[in-house]
């Protein structure tokens, strides 16, 4: 049996939730609230399998609940059905823990389905959710360094290590002109001022190991 519990500022949303999941002999309803005041205290008291939980809401809203919920009671998976497709909304309530994020569109099935994933620790997103999530995924930006060639790269790692241009230049067979060339553009592409921030910027990033370096060898 999952304990359920549903939290909703709408009276008629709580009792058709109620409605349809109690059809299922599989789900048992345990409480209802209508705010995220309540929600915490409702998770506190009897910490359900699974809560159903709008997102904005009076008093308190849906997002601080779930972050309070998820460090109270862990184990109650959080399940957002709401209205708001909105980017904010999705994903802060995802980072503040919810594992499932629905909206109240969704079919009768696919709720109850739901719910029985969040069983098994399982995420489901709404499919409009599921496309903005990916969205986002795909727009994170790479750290800088990505742009720097395979050699650029390689002289930044010498440059982190102590190197001067004219050893660089020697030990990757390179002309100190080209060393040059390479060190500028490291410093363009990175947005830096001088090789000193170039090679604390490599150490930063781990491109390097502090034990690669003089540093890490004097001491």
């Amino acid at each position: 049996m999952i304990r359920v519990v549903i939290v909703d500022d709408h009276p008629v949303v709580r009792e058709g939730l109620r409605l349809m999941l109690e059809q299922r002999p599989d789900f048992e309803v345990v409480g209802e609230g209508a705010d995220g005041a309540q929600a915490i205290a409702l998770a506190i008291d009897l910490v359900p399998d699974v809560m159903l939980l709008d997102v904005l809401m009076p008093s308190s809203d849906g997002i601080s609940a779930i972050r309070e919920i998820k460090r109270l009671t862990p184990t109650t998976q959080v399940i957002v059905l709401t209205s708001y497709a909105e980017d904010d909304y999705i994903f802060n309530a995802i980072t503040a823990g919810a594992l499932s994020y629905l909206l109240k569109d969704a079919a009768p099935e696919d709720l109850a389905g739901a719910v029985r994933a969040a069983m098994r620790g399982e995420s489901v997103l709404h499919p409009m959710v599921a496309v903005r999530v990916l969205r986002e995924v795909r727009s994170r930006k790479q750290p800088p360094w990505r742009d720097l060639t395979p050699r650029e790269l390689e002289v930044l790692t010498h440059v982190a290590r102590g190197r001067s241009n004219q050893e660089i230049a020697r030990e990757l067979v390179l002309s100190e002109a080209t060393v040059r060339t390479h060190m500028a553009n490291i410093l363009s592409k990175l947005h830096l001022a001088d090789r000193t921030q170039a090679a604390i910027y490599a150490l930063q990033q781990r491109l390097v190991s502090l034990d690669d370096t003089g540093e890490g060898k004097s001491r």
